[in-house]
């Protein structure tokens, strides 16, 4: 597959210590404390493990949500606030302003926190795979899905989770309308350049290939619009890449369509059709040079070196190659000055999010449990007061390029 996408960065965080001396009045609650932070810490460091897969993170997501929704959900049965909601501090950075630190009391905070880095596994699980050369058609499968189920938690952040909030998320900021919509966006449009990938293998006919390509293009031209009135010096090399995505996947539309029409004994349309394929193709490739030239967070990359876009351009020049020779030989069509317009729909292999649902509370939590906190008392000073933690950056793995591939996953 060797495809090739754009990452921003993991967000880190601060450790939690759940260290609630004096309000966990019992053993067992001292122990549920105890617990949630082993599994905090369990899921951090599986999210720059190379070698966890799908099954190992949503195990790991379970453990420790679990636990987790024992500080957020009612256990009094009552429809009041969780005592427990804001009793512990939580800080976390943000994959597009760098190592600035956002802190909140709230344990919804920590919750749609890890839960945006789990979508931004799931993309970088997905980007692993799709760097290879051979790619089994379980692993494309797995690419998709990964893509699919980031969609579907960056969607449930946005839809259920961030009005939750106490304090509203800051313009810019991961939690924020316009940066989430982004990422879901972006999620299906790589899903989609899966789909796209196993229709050209498989020889589907032309005509879909051209309407998937023409929405995935839409799709890229979508969330770049989303970004537009973010702070360039934090946005600008992510659009850089969703431009030259939006470029690449017309020059394929149009060059899939350029095979539809000469099918259709259209040649000299074809000729047009083709022809506008090599001006986007072009265009994307400007735009892969002003990629690595702006600065930002996000991959380091070469992507006009990279194997599946140079393909495209040997296969559209071929295209187009083919077309004038038939044209000279047997149609003798006149090749029309304006473009064809682009009004493909198409009826499969679109890509929607994935339902993203929390586990259940643990079983832990019952009410006895839950009673065993004692808020009004609050933590004991001699012991509670621990050193305050900084936050480290994520030391994500280096990962070198595949054979033919010419960049860096981040």
């Amino acid at each position: 597959m060797t495809h090739w996408f754009h990452r921003n960065p993991l967000k880190a965080t601060a450790p939690a210590s759940f260290n609630l001396y004096g309000v966990a009045t019992t053993g067992a609650a001292a122990k549920a404390c105890s617990d949630m932070r082993s599994a905090r810490i369990k899921l951090l460091e599986l999210f720059t493990d190379v070698n966890c897969n799908m099954e190992k993170m949503k195990t790991a997501v379970d453990a420790f949500f679990s636990l987790l929704l024992g500080f957020i959900t009612s256990l009094d049965g009552t429809t009041q606030e969780n005592k427990l909601r804001f009793i512990q501090n939580f800080k976390w950075t943000d994959t597009l302003q760098g190592n600035t630190v956002s802190a909140q009391q709230d344990a919804i905070f920590d919750l749609v926190s890890m839960e945006f880095n789990v979508a931004l596994w799931h993309t970088k699980h997905a980007s692993r795979l799709a760097g290879k050369e051979d790619v089994s058609v379980d692993e494309a499968k797995d690419v998709h899905r990964s893509l699919k189920t980031a969609a579907g938690i960056f969607k449930h952040i946005k839809d259920n989770e961030v009005s939750r909030l106490v304090t509203a998320p800051e313009k810019g900021k991961d939690l924020e309308s316009r940066v989430l919509d982004t990422y879901i966006i972006q999620s299906q449009a790589e899903a989609q350049e899966v789909t796209i990938a196993r229709a050209i293998e498989l020889k589907h006919n032309s005509g879909l290939i051209a309407a998937l390509a023409y929405e995935t293009a839409n799709f890229y031209q979508k969330a770049d619009h989303t970004l537009t009135t973010l702070d360039p010096s934090y946005s600008a090399k992510w659009r850089k890449y969703l431009q030259l995505k939006n470029s690449f996947y017309l020059a394929y539309a149009y060059c899939y369509h350029g095979q539809t029409l000469l099918a259709s004994d259209k040649c000299g349309e074809a000729i047009r059709s083709l022809q506008e394929a090599e001006k986007h193709y072009s265009k994307a490739e400007a735009l892969c040079k002003e990629y690595r030239q702006t600065k930002g967070p996000g991959t380091t990359a070469k992507p006009s070196e990279h194997l599946f876009f140079t393909k495209l351009g040997a296969y559209i020049r071929n295209t187009l190659e083919k077309c004038q020779r038939e044209n000279g030989f047997i149609y003798f069509q006149k090749v029309p000055p304006e473009a064809p317009e682009l009004e493909l729909k198409a009826s499969y292999g679109l890509v929607e999010p994935q339902v993203f649902e929390l586990p259940a509370l643990g079983e832990v939590w019952t009410k006895d449990l839950y009673a065993a906190f004692d808020i009004t008392q609050g933590p004991k000073d001699d012991k509670a007061k621990v050193k305050e933690e900084e936050v480290t950056p994520m030391k994500e793995p280096d990962l070198k390029p595949q054979k033919d591939v010419g960049c860096l996953i981040s």
